[in-house]
């Protein structure tokens, strides 16, 4: 077990990043000057409401410390490439989505420590482990912000080997995706079973919350239609395997799985069930 969360679990997320950057291009970055406003809109969302509403959540629904922290890890984690893929599929602003993306996953190495530091101790008070916030920077960068600048480097300098490769690495993502949701969720099954209901009603409510203020926002900013149903998607959607893997690095290995990772593997599978009404109706307009 140790192995797997030492080695694997890291391994893994840096793959589902290296897939995501080798399906960026520099261009994407430089998009943000020409766009300004509707990228300042989802990054509002992002960074700053996503965390309040689900700070909120946490306490309304009165959840246990580890539950608490997880939403809350949850909440700082960018939403990756699922993000786009559903913004292309709701008929969104796909370079909108992917330029948000991009941006936010490399900041998430500068803003993640300090905000999942503070929901530690918070919530957990004396029981919270220490965590060390330079070693999450450092760990954030070579897990997340590095496989993706690789990516865009290969993408740049070896274009056509980066398209032959982003299908099958895109395919071993999800597969990835899969093992490390299911591994988390075996791991903490006891936890998961004792805390389905009010946990599951906590994701389910916070998600479709999510997805009404990006959206309600985007449209009080008089975004288009296609840029607001993107900024809604970018704020409803996390990245749940940044999540799991945020939670084992805060509390190290000693007991398998975090707990603290439970809300970001149940969230893995709710998120598709509460995306998927959305994504059809976003598609019908």
């Amino acid at each position: 077990m140790d192995l797997l969360i030492n080695v694997g679990l890291p391994l893994s997320l840096a793959i589902i990043m290296l897939s995501l950057g080798v399906g960026l291009e520099v261009a994407d970055f430089r998009r943000v000057l020409s766009r300004r406003y509707p990228f300042a809109i989802g990054a509002l969302c992002q960074v700053v409401l996503l965390p309040v509403a689900a700070f909120v959540t946490v306490i309304v629904f009165a959840l246990p410390p580890e539950i608490a922290v997880g939403f809350m890890i949850l909440s700082f984690c960018p939403g990756g490439v699922t993000s786009n893929i559903l913004s292309k599929l709701a008929k969104g602003d796909v370079a909108l989505s992917v330029s948000l993306t991009a941006v936010i996953s490399l900041l998430s190495m500068i803003t993640v420590p300090f905000l999942a530091a503070w929901s530690v101790n918070y919530f957990m008070g004396d029981a919270a482990p220490e965590v060390s916030i330079s070693g999450l920077a450092i760990a954030m960068f070579l897990i997340t912000t590095l496989p993706v600048a690789l990516g865009v480097t290969l993408r740049s300098f070896a274009t056509d080997f980066a398209k032959r490769i982003e299908p099958a690495l895109s395919k071993l993502a999800t597969v990835l995706f899969v093992l490390i949701v299911v591994a988390a969720l075996a791991g903490n099954w006891q936890l998961f079973v004792d805390n389905l209901g009010v946990m599951g009603a906590g994701l389910i409510t916070l998600n479709i919350a999510l997805l009404l203020i990006g959206l309600g926002l985007a449209r009080a900013a008089k975004l288009s239609w296609n840029e607001s149903k993107t900024v809604s998607i970018e704020t409803g959607i996390q990245n749940s395997t940044l999540g799991i893997t945020l939670a084992a690095l805060i509390t190290g290995t000693e007991s398998g799985f975090s707990p603290l990772a439970l809300p970001s593997a149940v969230y893995g599978i709710t998120m598709y069930a509460v995306a998927l009404p959305f994504i059809l109706w976003f598609r019908r307009r």
